[in-house]
């Protein structure tokens, strides 16, 4: 790991050289063109291989912006109809049968934010002000915090250099609409009769209305399916297939404990059953919807993988079950008088360590069994260790270094994510200084430090089989990277707003995002496409968790609501509404019977998995958004844990369905 961290800084010093070189021509260039020296320019250009693109200043970048623009809202309109022509809109709208008026009613918003834009592009100021006063409070709610932002945009100006994430999303993309073929055809109708040209133009210009055939949606299916920062998905965008079976397991040889193998004395124990764990099953059959165990590569197991298998699946057969009779015992892990404030949580997969990531840039490391962390020996000691003894590993680690807890100092900033390698050998850190680290919990020290985010990292996530992981940052990317490769394998970009959180699919095959553009995305390492796309939540999108057979994927975030996805279709299929504020954390049960849910509310809920998919409807042609039935049912909640006054920030269920929760106590003020 030392090798590949000395190769990272000297590949990252001669990419800023080239950098460094490639700016000093442009600038030359520029000078030439200037002084009008076009054969000189002109002979530099080709040996420097240099594109006419690069020599753009920023000026001219402004200024094809600005004329990208002005021949989209230039126009000659006079600015007082507007608020005319909107209120007119409203009245058709509110006229309609209820059954047209829900799927009408969703064309208002982008109107509204396209028909603001082009009289402040037209430099109509007042009338623009005037506009927006009178109309923005008929938006839905979960928009307004959108529009306040779009205040910010009163001039021209402001339209072409802007950084305003909604400003950028509606200049650049068309919003998305779905309504059915009676609901459209009422309004072309309506706009055409009426020759209200100028919302002729907004529609035709900067909306995609997406019509099917089919009844109208009702309003929960339009509420469920809306919210994401330029409307909500083409039909086209998840038609590709997913493979989300899981791979199968190696045979592993499980030897027996002691209370299986039998009483004493000469007779034979009489071999009885032991009851099969159903995902485990699932695991070592085929899976029809399984990828190949090829289609990417994947680290071999070695011998302390096959072990920590068979002790999993041995820690499997003690399994609690749960159920709506049966719900999970929990065990809440509380940070007191955190004077630097804990801003992360992850627990172990074998519920062995917790790492908690503070607001100082520092990491602590604690041990949850008897057992105490420890060093590994120095190397001279490490040399007269023999090898080929049976307890070799325990022999590596020196006793006089054991402690409850270790820390990890390196980071310039406040850490925001981290999470430990499946075999616990590695602890993967995401800082606000836009760096990810690998730590070695063996000997308690920075290995890796990966440069590619230009921004914080918000996320940080190790893929279930290893060696791979995924990053989330402020740059609207997500990457996957490798542990022995200092640059990114993958890079995923489409969201519109940062990326917050990220999530590896059991298989391996797959990450899911999620976004402040209130949405889900799901990427296939293979080829680094799209494969879903999933709007729903009216906010962003904080956290992400597969379930454990990798049909369903749920998403929470800071609209309080938890959301369940089916992968297969990328269609939602629960809304589960309980929490009063963001919901921070996810977590499925061993078998995915239930899921956890833990938040900014100081509460975990615990909601019915088994009832959500024992009520979904199969048969529904996906296809025709008015056959998409959404669970919302109160029932699906089978309990509610409040803390005192601690936000939950992990959540984790052990082996034998133990639900382990975690997270900073602040005083009540």
């Amino acid at each position: 790991m030392a090798t590949t961290s000395s190769a990272s800084e000297v590949a990252v010093k001669e990419e800023g050289s080239c950098q460094y070189d490639k700016q000093t021509l442009v600038a030359v260039l520029q000078f030439l063109r200037k002084h009008n020296l076009k054969g000189t320019e002109s002979l530099l250009k080709e040996e420097a291989k240099v594109s006419e693109d690069d020599l753009k200043t920023e000026e001219d970048k402004k200024t094809e912006v600005s004329q990208a623009l002005a021949a989209v809202y230039k126009s000659d309109d006079d600015p007082s109809l507007f608020e005319d022509l909107y209120q007119d809109l409203k009245t058709f709208i509110d006229s309609c049968l209820d059954v047209h008026k829900v799927e009408l009613a969703t064309i208002l918003y982008p109107v509204f934010v396209h028909m603001y834009l082009e009289l402040v592009f037209n430099g109509h100021q007042w009338n623009a002000s005037q506009f927006y006063s009178r109309f923005w409070q008929d938006q839905d709610e979960h928009r307004h915090e959108d529009l306040a932002r779009l205040t910010s945009v009163r001039q021209k100006e402001h339209m072409v250099g802007s950084d305003n994430q909604l400003l950028e999303s509606f200049k650049t993309s068309k919003f998305i609409l779905r309504m059915s073929r009676d609901s459209y055809t009422h309004l072309k109708r309506h706009l055409q009769e009426k020759r209200l040209s100028p919302l002729l133009t907004i529609v035709q210009d900067h909306l995609f209305i997406d019509v099917f055939d089919g009844v109208p949606r009702t309003q929960q299916q339009i509420q469920a399916s809306g919210g994401g920062l330029i409307g909500e998905v083409d039909r086209d965008a998840n038609k590709a297939k997913v493979l989300f079976g899981l791979l199968r397991e190696p045979d592993v040889q499980i030897a027996l404990d002691d209370e299986e193998e039998g009483g004493d004395g000469d007779e034979k124990p009489k071999k009885k059953k032991s009851k099969k764990d159903p995902l485990l099953m699932k695991k070592s059959k085929n899976d029809p919807n399984a990828p190949a165990p090829t289609r990417i590569p994947l680290p071999e197991l070695k011998d302390q993988d096959h072990k920590d298998k068979a002790l999993a699946f041995r820690e499997a057969k003690k399994r609690a079950k749960l159920d709506h009779n049966h719900l999970p015992s929990i065990c809440f892990y509380t940070f007191v008088n955190a004077f630097h404030g804990v801003t992360c949580v992850d627990i172990s997969d074998d519920s062995s360590l917790l790492v908690a990531g503070f607001s100082d840039g520092n990491l602590r490391v604690w041990s949850l069994t008897p057992q105490k962390l420890r060093e590994m020996k120095a190397a001279d000691d490490l040399e007269i260790i023999d090898k080929e003894a049976d307890d070799v590993m325990e022999r590596i680690f020196d006793d006089r270094t054991a402690s409850d807890f270790k820390t990890l100092s390196g980071h310039k900033g406040p850490v925001y994510s981290a999470s430990i390698s499946p075999d616990r050998a590695y602890l993967l850190s995401a800082s606000e200084d836009g760096t990810v680290r690998l730590w070695s919990l063996q000997i308690w020290t920075n290995l890796v430090c990966y440069k590619g985010h230009n921004f914080p990292v918000w996320d940080v996530r190790f893929s279930p089989h290893g060696y791979y992981f995924v990053s989330a940052s402020h740059d609207r990317t997500a990457r996957v990277w490798a542990t022995d490769h200092h640059q990114p394998i993958r890079i995923f970009a489409g969201h519109l707003s940062d990326v917050d959180c990220c999530c590896f699919h059991p298989n391996s095959n797959y990450v899911a995002t999620g976004s402040s553009d209130n949405s889900v995305r799901l990427w296939d390492m293979l080829n680094g496409s799209c494969v879903r796309v999933m709007t729903g939540h009216k906010s962003a999108v904080h956290c992400l968790q597969f379930s454990p057979d990798g049909r369903f994927l749920a998403s929470g975030g800071a609209d309080s609501q938890v959301l369940i996805w089916d992968l297969g279709t990328g269609t939602m299929v629960a809304q589960l509404s309980a929490h009063t504020n963001t919901v921070y954390d996810l977590c499925f049960s061993r078998e995915g019977t239930m899921l956890a849910s833990g938040g900014l509310d100081d509460s975990i809920r615990v909601w019915d998995m088994q009832k959500i998919m024992a009520e979904q409807d199969t048969e529904a042609d996906p296809s025709v958004p008015s056959n998409i039935t959404i669970n919302d049912s109160p029932s699906l909640l089978l309990g509610s844990y409040f803390t005192k006054s601690t936000s939950v920030l992990g959540l984790h269920f052990t082996r034998r369905n133990l639900l382990l929760a975690s997270g900073p106590f602040e005083a009540p003020s």
